[in-house]
């Protein structure tokens, strides 16, 4: 099976590359790609995480995807469009913008204690920061269009812990193979064969 791992605009590749490594080595072929860029020949399993989440129903009547298996990411919305962050968020963010509109990079959003054990090591965070975008405000206030039906298409849900606990509970209200992990945000570079294994699990049942 092809695998097309998204990773969130506001990081990079560096947040699935452990597990896009397990996968290749189980033979399937791997893509890691930024949602607003992505491009697929032929049948693809797509594993959007965090933000990516939201691209997911856009990508899936565009391309020939077999099912979704969401990763702690964010989901659209019922209606026809979907705010890119929540007004919660965007208040935030609008404390720490630039004169300019542009936002320091995700992971200076929040106090470094927040931060402690996020990441498995001193080294991966450096990869992962070193990746990072800046972003101007304006992104966050933009809304992506909702295909209608998108959550009747093979989904499944991969949560690490409770942050995305709404999602969580909206997945198995839409009758999807639901896992949750023991973990953070950035479980997958804590954990990346278990959660390789539980994304092709999950794959497997939303197909079935």
């Amino acid at each position: 099976m092809d695998v097309v791992l998204l990773h969130s605009p506001l990081v990079g590749p560096a947040t699935w590359q452990p597990v896009a490594s397990r996968l290749s080595a189980a033979g399937h072929d791997v893509e890691v790609a930024d949602p607003r860029t992505v491009q697929a020949d032929g049948p693809v399993l797509l594993v959007p995480h965090s933000n990516a989440g939201l691209y997911a129903p856009m990508l899936a009547a565009q391309l020939d995807v077999v099912a979704t298996v969401y990763v702690d990411a964010a989901l659209a919305g019922d209606g026809s469009d979907t705010a890119l962050a929540p007004p919660a968020l965007v208040d935030h963010l609008r404390t720490l913008m630039d004169p300019d509109g542009m936002l320091p990079p995700w992971s200076r959003w929040w106090p470094e204690e927040e931060l402690v054990g996020l990441f498995p090591d001193p080294a991966t965070r450096t990869a992962v920061e070193r990746e990072q975008p800046r972003l101007p405000l304006a992104y966050f206030t933009r809304r992506l269009p909702v295909p209608a039906g998108w959550s009747d298409r093979p989904s499944a849900y991969l949560a690490f812990g409770d942050s995305y606990a709404s999602e969580t509970a909206r997945a198995r209200e839409l009758g999807w193979p639901v896992e949750v992990m023991a973990g953070r945000h950035l479980h997958q570079l804590h954990e990346p064969a278990e959660v390789a294994d539980a994304i092709l699990r999950l794959a497997a049942a939303a197909s079935d």
